[in-house]
Protein backbone atom coordinates (compact mmCIF):
# COMPACT_ATOMS: atom_id res chain seq x y z
CA UNK A 1 0.00 0.00 0.00
CA UNK A 2 1.43 3.58 -1.02
CA UNK A 3 2.19 5.75 1.98
CA UNK A 4 -0.07 8.94 2.84
CA UNK A 5 0.89 11.92 0.97
CA UNK A 6 1.42 14.12 4.28
CA UNK A 7 -0.31 17.76 4.21
CA UNK A 8 -0.59 20.30 7.65
CA UNK A 9 -3.00 22.68 7.70
CA UNK A 10 -4.29 25.19 9.65
CA UNK A 11 -7.30 26.83 11.14
CA UNK A 12 -6.00 30.60 11.48
CA UNK A 13 -8.19 32.41 14.19
CA UNK A 14 -8.43 36.26 14.48
CA UNK A 15 -9.43 38.29 17.42
CA UNK A 16 -13.34 38.37 16.24
CA UNK A 17 -13.39 34.28 16.09
CA UNK A 18 -13.32 34.04 12.55
CA UNK A 19 -11.15 31.44 10.74
CA UNK A 20 -9.08 31.37 7.03
CA UNK A 21 -9.68 30.11 4.18
CA UNK A 22 -8.15 29.88 0.75
CA UNK A 23 -9.40 28.99 -2.90
CA UNK A 24 -7.52 26.20 -4.58
CA UNK A 25 -6.75 27.70 -8.25
CA UNK A 26 -8.61 26.04 -10.75
CA UNK A 27 -5.72 24.27 -12.67
CA UNK A 28 -4.62 22.41 -9.49
CA UNK A 29 -6.05 19.34 -7.72
CA UNK A 30 -9.73 19.73 -6.66
CA UNK A 31 -9.43 23.58 -7.88
CA UNK A 32 -11.69 25.86 -7.10
CA UNK A 33 -12.62 24.59 -3.54
CA UNK A 34 -12.00 26.03 -0.38
CA UNK A 35 -9.91 25.08 1.84
CA UNK A 36 -7.79 25.56 5.35
CA UNK A 37 -4.10 26.56 4.62
CA UNK A 38 -0.76 24.41 4.76
CA UNK A 39 0.70 22.20 2.72
CA UNK A 40 2.87 19.03 2.05
CA UNK A 41 5.39 18.10 4.32
CA UNK A 42 8.95 18.09 2.98
CA UNK A 43 11.45 15.25 4.33
CA UNK A 44 12.12 15.12 7.81
CA UNK A 45 9.78 17.77 8.76
CA UNK A 46 7.90 17.67 11.56
CA UNK A 47 3.72 19.32 10.68
CA UNK A 48 4.25 22.12 12.78
CA UNK A 49 7.66 23.00 10.79
CA UNK A 50 5.98 22.53 7.62
CA UNK A 51 3.11 24.41 8.99
CA UNK A 52 4.80 27.16 9.75
CA UNK A 53 6.79 26.99 6.28
CA UNK A 54 3.77 26.66 4.07
CA UNK A 55 1.76 29.47 6.11
CA UNK A 56 4.84 32.39 5.46
CA UNK A 57 5.02 31.07 1.70
CA UNK A 58 1.40 31.14 1.36
CA UNK A 59 -0.03 34.15 3.40
CA UNK A 60 3.11 35.96 4.94
CA UNK A 61 2.29 35.65 8.72
CA UNK A 62 4.62 33.94 11.28
CA UNK A 63 3.07 31.63 14.02
CA UNK A 64 3.67 32.52 17.18
CA UNK A 65 1.45 30.04 18.90
CA UNK A 66 -0.59 26.32 17.93
CA UNK A 67 -1.71 23.54 19.32
CA UNK A 68 -2.82 20.21 17.28
CA UNK A 69 -6.77 20.24 16.21
CA UNK A 70 -7.24 17.14 14.90
CA UNK A 71 -5.52 14.68 12.11
CA UNK A 72 -7.42 12.63 9.09
CA UNK A 73 -6.80 10.05 7.17
CA UNK A 74 -8.17 10.25 4.50
CA UNK A 75 -8.91 7.99 1.04
CA UNK A 76 -9.39 9.28 -2.25
CA UNK A 77 -9.93 7.00 -5.43
CA UNK A 78 -6.37 8.15 -6.39
CA UNK A 79 -4.73 8.25 -2.99
CA UNK A 80 -4.52 8.65 0.84
CA UNK A 81 -3.50 12.19 2.63
CA UNK A 82 -2.93 12.22 6.25
CA UNK A 83 -4.14 16.08 7.47
CA UNK A 84 -2.37 17.44 10.31
CA UNK A 85 -4.25 20.33 11.25
CA UNK A 86 -3.12 22.71 14.02
CA UNK A 87 -5.48 25.78 15.72
CA UNK A 88 -3.32 28.92 15.09
CA UNK A 89 -4.81 31.76 17.42
CA UNK A 90 -1.57 33.73 17.95
CA UNK A 91 0.13 35.00 14.86
CA UNK A 92 2.13 38.32 13.44
CA UNK A 93 1.27 40.16 10.45
CA UNK A 94 -1.60 40.41 7.91
CA UNK A 95 -2.26 37.80 6.21
CA UNK A 96 -2.47 38.19 2.30
CA UNK A 97 -2.80 35.79 -0.77
CA UNK A 98 0.70 35.88 -1.96
CA UNK A 99 0.35 33.21 -4.44
CA UNK A 100 -2.67 35.03 -6.28
CA UNK A 101 -4.68 32.82 -4.33
CA UNK A 102 -8.52 34.36 -2.72
CA UNK A 103 -8.77 34.41 1.08
CA UNK A 104 -11.02 35.29 3.15
CA UNK A 105 -12.29 35.60 6.78
CA UNK A 106 -14.94 33.93 8.22
CA UNK A 107 -17.37 33.15 10.89
CA UNK A 108 -17.01 29.38 11.96
CA UNK A 109 -21.04 28.95 11.29
CA UNK A 110 -20.43 30.29 7.94
CA UNK A 111 -18.17 27.57 6.93
CA UNK A 112 -21.21 25.12 5.74
CA UNK A 113 -21.94 27.60 3.26
CA UNK A 114 -18.86 27.15 0.98
CA UNK A 115 -17.61 23.98 -1.13
CA UNK A 116 -14.80 22.76 0.63
CA UNK A 117 -12.77 18.60 -0.64
CA UNK A 118 -14.16 15.73 1.66
CA UNK A 119 -11.47 14.96 3.81
CA UNK A 120 -11.82 18.52 5.12
CA UNK A 121 -15.34 17.96 6.28
CA UNK A 122 -14.40 16.55 9.75
CA UNK A 123 -11.83 19.78 10.10
CA UNK A 124 -15.08 21.65 9.81
CA UNK A 125 -16.88 20.19 12.52
CA UNK A 126 -13.66 20.19 14.94
CA UNK A 127 -13.40 24.07 14.06
CA UNK A 128 -16.98 24.57 14.68
CA UNK A 129 -16.54 22.45 18.08
CA UNK A 130 -15.64 23.95 21.51
CA UNK A 131 -13.39 21.90 23.97
CA UNK A 132 -15.32 21.32 26.60
CA UNK A 133 -18.97 19.08 26.28
CA UNK A 134 -20.90 18.84 29.57
CA UNK A 135 -22.89 16.02 30.06
CA UNK A 136 -25.53 16.72 31.93
CA UNK A 137 -25.88 14.26 35.80
CA UNK A 138 -28.05 13.87 38.25
CA UNK A 139 -30.94 16.36 39.82
CA UNK A 140 -33.52 16.09 42.14
CA UNK A 141 -36.27 18.58 39.66
CA UNK A 142 -36.29 20.06 36.76
CA UNK A 143 -35.95 23.56 38.38
CA UNK A 144 -32.36 22.12 39.94
CA UNK A 145 -30.93 20.76 36.38
CA UNK A 146 -32.11 24.65 34.76
CA UNK A 147 -30.34 26.24 37.89
CA UNK A 148 -27.08 23.56 37.39
CA UNK A 149 -27.35 24.11 33.85
CA UNK A 150 -27.45 27.88 33.71
CA UNK A 151 -24.35 28.11 36.06
CA UNK A 152 -22.65 25.89 33.68
CA UNK A 153 -23.21 28.46 30.89
CA UNK A 154 -22.20 31.20 32.70
CA UNK A 155 -18.70 29.41 33.14
CA UNK A 156 -18.29 29.11 29.74
CA UNK A 157 -19.75 25.48 28.40
CA UNK A 158 -21.12 25.63 25.63
CA UNK A 159 -21.91 22.37 24.12
CA UNK A 160 -24.20 20.55 26.24
CA UNK A 161 -25.43 16.81 26.13
CA UNK A 162 -28.83 16.73 28.33
CA UNK A 163 -28.63 13.26 29.30
CA UNK A 164 -31.43 12.40 31.84
CA UNK A 165 -32.34 8.61 31.44
CA UNK A 166 -34.54 8.82 34.35
CA UNK A 167 -37.23 10.73 33.03
CA UNK A 168 -40.16 9.84 30.56
CA UNK A 169 -40.33 10.95 27.31
CA UNK A 170 -42.66 14.14 28.01
CA UNK A 171 -40.40 15.28 31.46
CA UNK A 172 -37.48 14.74 29.52
CA UNK A 173 -39.25 16.71 26.38
CA UNK A 174 -40.36 19.58 28.68
CA UNK A 175 -36.63 19.56 30.24
CA UNK A 176 -35.42 19.75 26.87
CA UNK A 177 -37.04 22.65 25.74
CA UNK A 178 -36.42 24.88 28.19
CA UNK A 179 -32.64 23.91 28.18
CA UNK A 180 -32.60 24.83 24.86
CA UNK A 181 -33.90 28.27 25.50
CA UNK A 182 -31.31 28.38 27.76
CA UNK A 183 -28.49 27.60 25.88
CA UNK A 184 -29.71 29.61 22.94
CA UNK A 185 -29.25 32.45 25.28
CA UNK A 186 -25.97 31.66 26.09
CA UNK A 187 -25.07 31.31 22.58
CA UNK A 188 -24.34 27.51 24.15
CA UNK A 189 -25.44 24.08 21.76
CA UNK A 190 -27.68 21.58 23.09
CA UNK A 191 -27.23 17.64 22.09
CA UNK A 192 -29.89 15.62 23.02
CA UNK A 193 -29.52 12.31 24.67
CA UNK A 194 -33.03 10.95 23.28
CA UNK A 195 -35.09 9.22 20.80
CA UNK A 196 -33.66 11.19 17.18
CA UNK A 197 -37.16 11.85 16.66
CA UNK A 198 -37.40 14.82 19.50
CA UNK A 199 -35.78 16.80 17.18
CA UNK A 200 -39.26 17.13 15.71
CA UNK A 201 -40.50 18.51 18.37
CA UNK A 202 -37.26 20.34 20.19
CA UNK A 203 -34.86 22.06 17.91
CA UNK A 204 -31.94 21.28 19.30
CA UNK A 205 -28.11 21.43 17.59
CA UNK A 206 -28.35 17.94 17.50
CA UNK A 207 -28.95 14.07 18.66
CA UNK A 208 -26.10 12.63 21.02
CA UNK A 209 -26.74 8.45 20.28
CA UNK A 210 -26.07 5.77 23.19
CA UNK A 211 -23.60 3.04 22.63
CA UNK A 212 -26.93 1.19 22.14
CA UNK A 213 -28.55 3.20 19.73
CA UNK A 214 -25.04 3.93 17.77
CA UNK A 215 -25.40 0.18 16.95
CA UNK A 216 -28.82 -0.32 16.20
CA UNK A 217 -28.69 2.39 13.23
CA UNK A 218 -28.92 1.27 10.10
CA UNK A 219 -28.40 5.13 8.63
CA UNK A 220 -27.83 8.84 9.64
CA UNK A 221 -30.92 9.44 12.28
CA UNK A 222 -30.75 13.03 11.80
CA UNK A 223 -30.79 15.32 9.12
CA UNK A 224 -28.31 17.24 7.39
CA UNK A 225 -27.89 20.43 9.08
CA UNK A 226 -27.96 19.08 12.68
CA UNK A 227 -25.37 17.40 14.49
CA UNK A 228 -24.66 13.51 15.42
CA UNK A 229 -22.75 12.72 18.24
CA UNK A 230 -22.29 9.01 19.43
CA UNK A 231 -20.87 7.10 23.13
CA UNK A 232 -18.05 4.96 21.67
CA UNK A 233 -15.79 2.71 23.82
CA UNK A 234 -13.82 0.83 21.61
CA UNK A 235 -12.85 0.21 17.36
CA UNK A 236 -15.98 -1.26 16.43
CA UNK A 237 -18.23 1.90 18.36
CA UNK A 238 -15.98 4.13 15.86
CA UNK A 239 -16.04 2.40 13.08
CA UNK A 240 -20.01 2.32 13.27
CA UNK A 241 -20.07 5.86 14.66
CA UNK A 242 -18.28 6.72 10.91
CA UNK A 243 -20.87 4.61 8.99
CA UNK A 244 -23.49 6.36 10.24
CA UNK A 245 -21.84 9.91 9.67
CA UNK A 246 -21.47 11.24 13.51
CA UNK A 247 -20.06 14.54 13.42
CA UNK A 248 -18.62 14.18 16.86
CA UNK A 249 -17.83 11.08 19.75
CA UNK A 250 -17.37 10.95 22.82
CA UNK A 251 -14.64 7.68 23.63
CA UNK A 252 -14.75 6.34 27.07
CA UNK A 253 -13.38 5.65 29.59
CA UNK A 254 -9.93 7.36 29.51
CA UNK A 255 -9.64 6.28 33.52
CA UNK A 256 -11.71 4.68 35.68
CA UNK A 257 -14.61 6.52 37.16
CA UNK A 258 -16.89 6.36 39.89
CA UNK A 259 -19.91 6.23 38.15
CA UNK A 260 -19.11 2.97 36.04
CA UNK A 261 -16.58 1.11 39.15
CA UNK A 262 -16.83 -2.52 37.34
CA UNK A 263 -15.48 -1.02 33.49
CA UNK A 264 -12.35 -1.16 32.44
CA UNK A 265 -10.12 2.15 31.54
CA UNK A 266 -8.89 2.43 28.29
CA UNK A 267 -5.78 4.31 29.36
CA UNK A 268 -3.85 6.71 27.42
CA UNK A 269 -2.11 4.47 24.91
CA UNK A 270 -5.27 2.83 23.94
CA UNK A 271 -7.60 5.98 24.01
CA UNK A 272 -4.12 7.89 21.40
CA UNK A 273 -4.48 4.62 19.07
CA UNK A 274 -8.17 4.41 18.89
CA UNK A 275 -8.03 8.35 18.14
CA UNK A 276 -5.59 8.14 15.18
CA UNK A 277 -7.86 6.04 13.52
CA UNK A 278 -11.09 8.23 14.21
CA UNK A 279 -12.77 10.09 11.14
CA UNK A 280 -14.22 12.37 13.31
CA UNK A 281 -13.74 14.87 16.43
CA UNK A 282 -13.07 13.22 19.52
CA UNK A 283 -13.98 13.76 23.31
CA UNK A 284 -12.12 12.17 25.72
CA UNK A 285 -14.49 11.57 28.79
CA UNK A 286 -13.95 9.65 31.68
CA UNK A 287 -12.25 10.63 34.80
CA UNK A 288 -10.93 13.89 33.32
CA UNK A 289 -11.55 17.48 34.02
CA UNK A 290 -10.71 21.09 32.01
CA UNK A 291 -6.98 20.56 33.37
CA UNK A 292 -6.68 17.48 31.07
CA UNK A 293 -7.34 19.39 28.08
CA UNK A 294 -3.51 20.20 27.07
CA UNK A 295 -2.94 16.12 27.02
CA UNK A 296 -5.80 15.05 24.92
CA UNK A 297 -4.97 18.08 22.64
CA UNK A 298 -1.45 16.40 22.47
CA UNK A 299 -3.12 12.98 21.89
CA UNK A 300 -5.22 14.09 18.47
CA UNK A 301 -8.41 14.43 20.30
CA UNK A 302 -11.19 17.48 19.77
CA UNK A 303 -11.62 17.85 24.10
CA UNK A 304 -12.92 17.18 27.37
CA UNK A 305 -16.03 15.73 27.99
CA UNK A 306 -17.61 15.30 31.51
CA UNK A 307 -20.28 15.11 34.33
CA UNK A 308 -19.24 15.54 37.82
CA UNK A 309 -16.16 18.04 36.60
CA UNK A 310 -18.70 19.90 34.85
CA UNK A 311 -22.13 20.01 36.42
Amino acid sequence: MAQPLLVSAAALFNEQGQVLIAKRPLGSDQGGLWEFPGGKLAPYETGLQALRREIQEELGVEIQGARPLIKIHYTYPDKTVLLDVWRVQQFSGEPWGKEGQAIRWVSVRELSQFEFPAANRAIIRAVQLPEDYMITGDFADQSEALLRLQAALERGVRLVQLRAHHLDAEAYRQLAQSALEACKKAGASLMLNADPALLDQVDAAGIHLTGARLMAARKRPVPVGKWLGASCHDAASLQQAERVGADLVTLSPVQATASHPGQAALGWQNFQNLVNGALMPVYALGGLGPEDKNRVFGLGAQGVAGISRYW
